[in-house]
């Protein structure tokens, strides 16, 4: 190899010029077409170099210099730089490589063959699910990773549950998902895979995709997808009922909170007569009810806004029931307060600030050293001034 361009490739003074190039020529350009370079980060003895090599032409003959800087961007001929050197193409991509010390490897051709991969999937995308314009758009809006193979399974997956709907006899969501993939747990409502289903139907059927659980559950039902109705549960404890079905019979004879799965509440729901219902967050809260006897009409959604609850809160809205909600003093509690106040218009009770005032006085025992937190504790339903004002 020439001493020269051994020379050339290890003065450092000149490593960013040829990492600039060396980007350039990964990123497509060829040596032969490569005329100017903007190089970031050179020093002065770098820059002098270079202008000591181009100047030597008719512009320093006008005053001006082959080598210019805008900010701190340099902008340096490439090609009078190869005349001047008496260099080729080949032996640029020669001094390049050695001084960063890396093949010039054509990305462009990469990426040009991963676009051409990434619109084969969306062509078979298309073609797999003609019917869903939008879904294919979302997941190619999404990006893809390294590999594309979960995506073409989600496809595959979504096709051939399409061809079956509406599905007849019902399905449970489960069974569906190992029938069609192997996996029971594949469409889970909260798997990607779970949400794309629900989009894909949505759209087959002309509706809007639902965001609340139980609506996401009602769509899957009306195509024959049963998602679990029997692994959540509310709890009722002293809650009026005048009708004369086997959960209105379950609710009037059990003096113990009774626990009701979405089936219940869909297949056999109860008729509630007039009462004020108070729904609360923890479970302790009917404990404390139970043991103390309190008569008072209760509900528990467990700190959450599953299918379940919202079914129960929808049947106490149905039937006239005025419905009174709440949370701990926190900011989960809180903001699931103001999503059952706004949508199913609950009275918020014991999470205002006189009742969160009065329990921050009368702070409960801890057997431990004093917190230094700076944030506003949480004040649970388990304290005695939220449980007075709740079951007064």
């Amino acid at each position: 190899m020439p001493t020269e361009l051994t020379y050339l490739a290890a003065d450092s003074d000149l490593h960013p010029l040829w990492q600039a190039i060396h980007g350039r020529l990964c990123a497509g350009t060829t040596p032969e077409t490569l005329t100017t370079v903007r190089v970031t980060d050179m020093n002065h003895a770098g820059l002098a170099q270079l202008r000591t090599w181009l100047d030597t032409t008719t512009r320093r003959r006008r005053r001006t210099s082959a080598v210019t800087i805008t900010v701190d961007t340099i902008n340096v001929p490439v090609r009078d730089l190869l005349n001047v050197l008496d260099l080729t193409p080949d032996q640029l991509v020669t001094i390049v490589e050695l001084a960063i010390d890396a093949p010039i490897i054509d990305r462009s051709a990469t990426a040009r063959t991963a676009a051409a991969h990434r619109e084969q999937l969306w062509q078979y995308a298309a073609g797999q699910l003609p019917g869903l314009p939008q879904l294919v758009t979302r997941m190619r809006s999404a990006g893809l990773g390294e590999d594309d193979s979960d995506i073409r399974t989600t496809i595959a997956a979504l096709a051939a549950v399409l061809k079956q709907l509406p599905v007849t006899p019902p399905k449970p969501l489960a069974k569906l998902a190992h029938d069609t993939i192997g996996d029971p747990h594949y469409f889970d409502l909260d798997r990607l895979a779970g949400r794309r289903l629900v989009a894909a139907i949505a759209e087959h059927t002309g509706q809007a995709v639902p965001a609340r659980p139980d609506l996401v559950r009602a769509l899957l039902a009306e195509s024959g997808i049963v998602a679990d109705r029997l692994s959540a549960t509310v709890l009722l404890f002293n809650v009026h009922t005048t009708g004369d079905g086997p959960i209105d019979r379950r609710l009037r004879d059990s003096s113990t909170p009774v626990a009701l799965t979405l089936l219940d509440l869909l297949q056999e729901p109860p008729t509630l007569g007039p009462q004020v219902l108070t729904v609360v967050e923890n479970p302790s809260v009917l404990e404390v009810a139970y043991l103390n006897g309190s008569p008072q009409p209760l509900a528990c959604t467990s700190g959450q806004l599953r299918a379940v609850d919202h079914t129960l809160f929808r049947l106490a809205v149905h039937h006239g029931v005025r419905v009174r909600y709440a949370g701990d003093i926190d900011h989960a509690g809180q903001h699931i307060a103001a999503i059952v106040a706004d949508t199913y218009g609950a009275e918020l009770i014991a999470m205002d600030a006189d009742t969160a005032q009065q329990a921050q006085q009368r702070p409960p025992a801890v057997a431990s050293a004093p917190s230094t937190q700076a944030d506003t504790p949480a004040i649970y339903q388990e304290h005695d001034v939220l449980l007075h004002r709740l079951l007064q």
